[in-house]
C-alpha cells in the first residue's frame, strides 16, 4: 500500500489544530481539541494520540498509507531525542518525551519542531515563500517569534536557538527583555511592545491625540487600536507604527544581509494590519538592507493564517527519515 498521507499538529496553548494531508500538501481534512493543560498538561500527549487514532478510524484511513506525524510544539525541542521542556504555556515544567508517547501509541513514526518553526516551513512550503529554499520568517504575536530555513533546511544552531529573531538587539539599553537582555526585538514589534512604545510616545507628546487620550485615561490600548487609530489619522498612533516599522525593517535587513533569503515572511496576529504596516516595514527595510540583498529580498505577508502550523508540521513529516521498526 502506497505511503502518500500526512498528519500534521500544531500543538498549541488553547487548541491543538490537526490536518491530514496529501504528500503534496493539500489538506484533506482537518479539526482542533482544546488543549488540556490541567495536572501539569498530563492530559495533552494522550489526548492527541486519542484524537489521531479517532480521525483515522472516523475516515477508515489505513496507517500504512500515513508517511508520517508532523508536530509544532511551544517549548524548547531537542529535535534529536524527540523531547519538550520549558514549555511553560502548556503546564510542562519537566522535560516531556512526546516523540515516544506518541510513536507509541499511534504506531506512526514522528518528527517535531518548536511552533514558529514550523510555522515558517508552512509558510516556505505553501505559503508566501512560494517553495523557495531560502527563505526567513518573522512571527508578531505576544512575543516575537521565527524560523530561519537555509538551503530548504531550518537553522537550528548547536543549542536550538536558531532562529531566535525576537531577540535580536534593535535598540541597546531599550525596553528590558524577559529574556534578561535590554532592547531586544520582541519588546518592540510584538503586540505588548506596540502598546508599550504607545504607552511611552503618549506620556512624551503634548499634541491632541485619542490614543494619547486614551493612555492617560487608563483606557485599555492594545496594538489593533493603535493600528485603527494609525489608519484613521491619529499622529500619535502614526508616529507609534512608524517605529515599530523602523525596527521591523531593522530586523529584516540584519537577517537578509546574513542570509540573503528570497523572502522575509512576516506573520502573526500584529500583520494583521497588512500593506498598512508592510509597506512602512519594506521601506525601512531597503533603507537598511545590503545591495545585494535589497535587489532580491522581498518583505511579504504571510499567507496561510491559522494554517501555517499544520502545513508545517506536515512538512516536517514529509522531509523526514524517521522509521517505525
Amino acid at each position: 500500500m502506497a505511503k502518500d498521507k500526512l498528519i500534521g499538529v500544531d500543538l498549541g496553548g488553547t487548541t491543538i489544530k490537526f490536518a491530514i494531508l496529501t504528500a503534496e500538501g493539500e489538506i484533506q481534512q482537518k479539526w482542533s481539541i482544546k488543549t488540556n493543560i490541567l495536572d501539569e498538561g498530563s492530559h495533552i500527549v494522550p489526548d492527541i494520540i486519542d484524537s489521531i487514532n479517532h480521525h483515522l478510524d472516523l475516515y477508515q484511513l489505513d496507517k500504512d498509507r500515513i508517511i508520517g506525524i508532523g508536530m509544532g510544539t511551544p517549548g524548547t525541542v531537542d529535535t534529536e531525542n524527540g523531547t519538550v521542556r520549558a514549555a511553560f504555556n502548556l503546564n510542562w515544567k519537566e522535560t516531556q518525551n512526546v516523540r515516544e508517547q506518541i510513536e507509541a501509541g499511534t504506531g506512526l513514526p514522528l518528527t517535531m519542531d518548536n511552533d514558529a518553526n514550523a510555522a515558517a516551513l508552512g509558510e516556505q512550503w505553501r505559503g508566501a515563500g512560494n517553495n523557495q529554499p531560502d527563505v526567513a520568517f518573522i512571527t508578531l504575536g505576544t512575543g516575537v517569534g521565527g524560523g530561519l530555513i537555509n538551503d530548504g533546511k531550518l537553522i537550528h544552531g548547536v543549542a536550538g536557538a536558531g532562529g531566535e529573531v525576537g531577540h535580536m538587539i534593535v535598540e541597546p539599553g531599550g525596553y528590558l527583555c524577559t529574556c534578561g537582555n535590554y532592547g531586544c526585538l520582541e519588546q518592540y514589534a510584538s503586540a505588548t511592545g506596540v502598546v508599550h512604545l504607545a504607552q511611552d510616545f503618549a506620556e512624551a507628546y503634548a499634541g491632541n491625540s485619542q490614543l494619547k487620550a486614551m493612555v492617560d485615561n487608563g483606557e485599555e490600548v492594545t496594538s489593533k487600536i493603535v493600528f485603527d487609530l494609525a489608519k484613521d489619522g491619529d499622529y500619535l498612533a502614526n508616529e507609534v507604527v512608524d517605529k515599530v516599522a523602523y525596527y521591523l525593517g531593522l530586523a529584516s535587513a540584519n537577517i537578509s544581509n546574513i542570509l540573503n533569503p528570497s523572502s522575509v515572511v512576516i506573520g502573526g496576529g500584529v500583520s494583521a494590519a497588512g500593506k498598512f504596516l508592510l509597506d512602512r516595514v519594506a521601506k525601512n527595510f531597503s533603507q537598511f538592507a545590503f545591495k545585494a540583498t535589497r535587489d532580491v529580498t522581498e518583505v511579504k505577508l504571510a499567507e496561510l493564517g491559522n494554517d501555517a502550523g499544520a502545513y508545517g508540521a506536515a512538512s516536517l513529516a514529509r522531509n523526514s527519515d524517521r522509521t517505525i521498526a
